[in-house]
């Protein structure tokens, strides 16, 4: 076999490697040229010979999850419960084979690698324009060529107790005490770095291997080999990871707490010059973020937490025996749009930190909600490796569908609010109301109470006086004063260190919507207020002579309600997935949580208080790692891991206290660790879930592995998108404890049948199957309907939520056909029952607008879209044999183009459709990528077909006109068209009641 032939594709974990399909997802936008019609030019983006970034992944198995398919080549995929060796012969050969592969993949346009990545995911960064990015897209052997994204950190500002991990019956104690809480397990923790003098990662230093031990990597006590770290961990497993010196870090800082500390950042500090860097070149955290994340997930037992003489008793960590190992990828530029992390960085990380033998990861940085982004796959090679992964939600939260990381071989995180700090501000009115806050601790006041708005400085505007943006309050007015900031525009620890600029003695923060209630440290006393406290103490202070006094604690009759859903925590359902995923899978503390930071970026405090998603993840990561360790199950899937979580979660509360269950903001519900260690049933799932899910994504892997729906993916959870009468649905579980389980379902306006009913266990180990139909009654069409299934035995319940929307009907988006006449016939499903009266519309073409194009060079078509228009299909057609043309599809907005569609398969035609286009003006822009053998002209006729209501071209039809529809039940019907050329393209237009409808192509 060459090295340029894709190894035969196997059915290992990352057989996905083996993808045959492109995916394609980045902007190639072509140079711009005259428009032959004469119509004024319209800038259109040119980037198609620009040089960008690239990461170009590769169908070949990357070495954690390379099975042996290459003749020559040993397997390197670890056994279960093992860890991947990358000392090993088999592993150095495979490597190198890697290396060629991705020299040759290069030299295919004449670049070389700049960073590889062969033990994640086989992959390489190159710099290349996007033309070379479009041929490697199209070349044998490559999976994937996606440019290379930075990544940021979502901005964001606790405790062991509330989860039941502390006290004489905590978990901690179940697992026989702190000090086997984690113990054996490595927390990889991919983040901003560590600040290794904080006490939550105090450690004894790291001695020499002994003779005893050597260089076994046999001793559970981590030793040290120059930068090198090892320890034996609790599955019988080993880490080795690297202690590296930078800036202001030295191999000394790791202990037998820091087992490893690394940095990524080579496309990074490649692109951010040295002056307009703000952080260390170095694994040493200067953002504060990866420091806080660690010491939530696995920081020291018992540490104080003083911050500005502020006693707030002891934290630590959820799993805090547990080991640390920090990738650092993030990174802080002087200005904050360069501040980040690069795709190919964390790739870098994530194969350093599979390499090293980690047990899980805790990604807490925005992520795409794309399972095939080359960071989503290199998780699933992580997770092929045994490795759990959390990951945060994402914080742009409350709207729906803005859940990130849907992948589902990751647990996808969000963030409820705990127990409140409380704050109470009293009116001079004797009204009082009670709020957040950890700086009020002597009373502040009684002190005139004034709004921001109403002490503008000099040169300032009212606007950015009432949030108290910096400069913009008046000394002169503010002195001795408690000041009203509204939330929003900056950040909230920047208003009160305007009020302190400006002379305050106290400030009252008030959420203008309801949104989180946030402890942050603030430089002046302050109470953070929800409305509709904020608008009745907003409005006082407008009242002549009004006061108010701050105090701690809550001086009022009222409780603050929790745990509720963070107002930023990110909710489903899932775009990329159709909403046949459920994300996030399960929700945990993440408001206003105390934790370590680093001191320079924490004005000289060594802990402070945050919230969001990345708060959440931690807390899972933590609670994977209680689970690895002191002998709870340390060999255990991730999957089996996450179930185990996921079914034993329990309900949010709303502002009001009642019960809340929405399943798209909490998924399975709030980690109840005690609890999970003691599941019953689990739902697993392997390698060929993963590749069954891809496949169902629409992606080839070339495996074998036959695709599924994605709602018959073996989650521990149900979600259907699109609930068309009757869908069922296939899940299987494995017994934990043994016994017999009856089933509860329940989706108000659905009918849920379980099949069966009764599933006995003999022993642990077995596992069964069941079927769940899901038959739309009285449920909205269009509206999520949700609730629950439980498998309940003698010993309790294992819970999951459903979530299914009744659509209308179920219809192919396009149907397809040539010839001056024919038809075609295609299955429909109606959500309902009764009388179905289909609407054809068209056919429509374009009048033929020819051009001839020379080589390298491209042309724009100016085309009007009118009002009411259902399709429009761009096409550009051409003669010459071998020619590639690429079509690109602009939007003109407000005098500037915008992508809307394009097409750039390689073949000479192409076609871009857009599905009820608004009207407006719109530029097809014709590229030429080669010209035919020995020609150095491609002549292309350019069309666009409108469809529009009342007009067509031929004759075109759909049969029959009526249909007596049953819910649940297909039905055929048959368009047909005649009268046409037999070359020209056509497209028509299929309605449905409702307004949903079906494209037809012809030609």
């Amino acid at each position: 076999m060459s090295s340029a032939t894709p190894a035969r594709c196997r059915r290992s974990a990352i057989a996905l490697a083996c993808f045959l399909s492109v995916v394609l997802a980045f902007g190639v936008s072509p140079v711009a040229s005259a428009d032959p019609s004469g119509t004024p030019e319209v800038p259109v983006p040119s980037s198609a010979s620009r040089e960008g970034d690239y990461i170009v992944t590769l169908a070949d198995a990357p070495i954690a999850a390379y099975d042996g398919d290459v003749t020559g080549y040993d397997a390197t995929q670890p056994a279960a419960g093992e860890d991947v060796d990358l000392d090993s012969a088999d592993a150095r050969r495979y490597r190198s084979y890697l290396r060629q592969r991705q020299d040759t993949v290069a030299a295919r346009v004449g670049s070389t690698p700049d960073e590889r990545y062969e033990v994640g995911l086989a992959a390489f960064t190159a710099e290349i324009t996007g033309q070379q990015a479009a041929t490697l897209a199209r070349t044998r052997g490559v999976l994937s060529v996606r440019e290379n994204t930075l990544r940021r950190v979502p901005d964001e500002r606790k405790s062991v107790d509330y989860l039941g991990l502390s006290g004489p019956g905590g978990v901690w104690s179940e697992l026989g005490g702190v000090d086997r809480a984690g113990r054996g397990v490595v927390v990889g923790v991919i983040d901003s770095g560590i600040w290794p003098e904080s006490a939550s990662f105090a450690g004894e230093p790291l001695a020499a291997p002994s003779r005893r031990y050597g260089s076994s990597r046999t001793s559970s006590t981590p030793t040290r080999s120059g930068d090198t770290v090892t320890m034996r961990k609790s599955d019988g497993g080993s880490f080795t990871g690297t202690c590296q010196a930078g800036e202001e870090f030295t191999v000394a800082d790791c202990s037998t707490k820091l087992v490893g500390a690394r940095y990524f950042g080579d496309t990074w500090l490649a692109r951010v010059p040295a002056d307009q860097r703000a952080d260390f070149v170095s694994p040493r955290d200067g953002e504060g973020h990866g420091s806080h994340t660690a010491s939530i997930a696995a920081g020291n037992h018992g540490v104080r937490a003083v911050v500005d003489d502020r006693d707030f008793g002891r934290i630590s960590g959820v799993a805090p025996a547990a080991r640390i190992a920090a990738y650092k990828v993030l990174w802080q530029a002087k200005d904050a749009t360069r501040s980040g992390a690069y795709d190919s960085d964390i790739l870098a990380a994530i194969d350093a930190a599979i390499s090293d033998g980690v047990d899980v990861i805790n990604f807490s940085i925005t992520a795409a909600d794309d399972p095939t982004s080359p960071v989503q796959l290199a998780f699933l090679a992580a997770a092929s490796a045994g490795i759990f992964v959390s990951a945060s939600a994402g914080n742009n939260g409350p709207g729906a569908s803005t859940v990130q990381s849907s992948s589902p071989w990751v647990t996808t995180v969000g963030a409820h609010s705990l127990a409140p700090s409380y704050g109470t501000v009293t009116l001079g009115d004797g009204q009082r109301y009670a709020g957040i806050s950890t700086s009020v601790d002597d009373e502040v006041g009684p002190a005139p109470l004034v709004n921001g708005t109403a002490v503008v400085a000099d040169g300032q505007t009212g606007a950015a006086a009432t949030v108290c943006a910096p400069g913009s309050l008046d000394p002169a007015e503010v002195a001795g004063t408690i000041v009203v900031c509204a939330r929003g525009v900056v950040d909230r620890v920047v208003k009160s260190a305007e009020v302190e600029r400006a002379g305050g003695v106290g400030m009252v923060l008030v959420n203008l919507t309801a949104n989180t209630l946030d402890a942050d440290l603030h430089s002046v006393p302050t109470v953070h207020l929800d409305p509709p406290a904020s608008a009745l103490v907003t409005a006082y202070a407008a009242t002549p002579g009004a006061t108010a006094t701050l105090t701690e604690g809550n001086q009022t009759d009222t409780e603050l309600a929790y745990p509720q859903i963070a107002s930023f925590s990110a909710r489903g359902p899932s775009l990329g997935t159709g909403g046949d995923t459920l994300k996030p899978d399960l929700v945990a503390p993440g408001v206003s949580i105390l934790g370590a930071v680093a001191p320079p970026s924490g004005d000289g405090r060594d802990f402070g208080f945050l919230s969001g998603t990345s708060e959440a993840a931690p807390q899972v990561a933590g609670l994977a790692a209680l689970w690895l360790g002191a002998g709870q199950r340390p060999t255990w899937s991730p999957m089996k891991i996450k179930s185990a979580l996921m079914t034993t979660a329990a309900d949010l509360v709303d502002g009001s206290g009642r019960r809340s269950t929405d399943p798209y903001a909490q998924g399975a519900g709030r980690v109840v660790p005690e609890r999970m260690l003691d599941p019953g049933l689990v739902y697993p799932a392997r390698d060929t879930d993963w590749l069954g899910y891809l496949e169902g994504l629409g992606l080839d892997t070339g495996t074998g592995v036959e695709a599924i729906d994605l709602s018959d993916y073996n989650a521990p959870s149900i979600a259907i998108g699109r609930l068309v009468g009757t869908q069922t649905v296939t899940r299987r579980v494995t017994a934990v404890t043994p016994g017999r389980y009856r089933v509860r379902a329940n989706v108000p306006g659905v009918d849920v049948a379980v099949t069966p009913s009764v599933l006995d266990f003999s022993h642990a180990g077995q596992t069964r199957t069941f079927r769940v139909t899901f038959t739309t009654r009285t449920a909205d069409v269009g509206r999520a309907a949700t609730g629950f299934l439980t498998w309940r035995s003698k010993r309790g319940g294992v819970r999951i939520p459903l979530a299914v929307t009744p659509r209308a009907l179920e219809a192919p988006a396009r149907v397809t056909g040539s010839g001056p006449q024919g038809a075609a016939r295609f299955a429909v499903t109606s959500g309902t029952t009764g009388d179905f009266v289909p609407t054809a519309t068209g056919l429509a073409t374009g009048a033929p607008r020819p051009y001839t194009l020379a080589a390298g060079s491209n042309v724009q078509f100016a085309v009007t879209v009118p009002d009411g228009a259902r399709v429009a299909q761009f096409t550009s057609r051409t003669a010459s044999t071998g020619a590639n043309l690429d079509l690109y599809v602009y939007q003109v907005v407000n005098g500037s183009a915008v992508l809307v569609g394009q097409s750039v398969s390689g073949a000479a035609d192409e076609t871009v459709l857009l599905r009820r286009p608004a009207a407006g003006t719109y530029v097809g822009l014709v590229d030429d990528v080669r010209d035919a053998a020995r020609t150095t002209t491609t002549p292309l006729v350019f069309r666009a077909g409108l469809v529009v209501p009342g007009a067509g071209v031929g004759n075109f039809a759909v049969t029959p006109e009526r249909v007596a529809a049953r819910a649940g039940r297909p039905f055929e019907l048959t368009v047909q068209w005649s009268g046409l050329e037999a070359s020209t393209p056509y497209v028509g237009w299929i309605e449905y009641p409702g307004g949903q409808g079906t494209v037809v192509t012809v030609n």
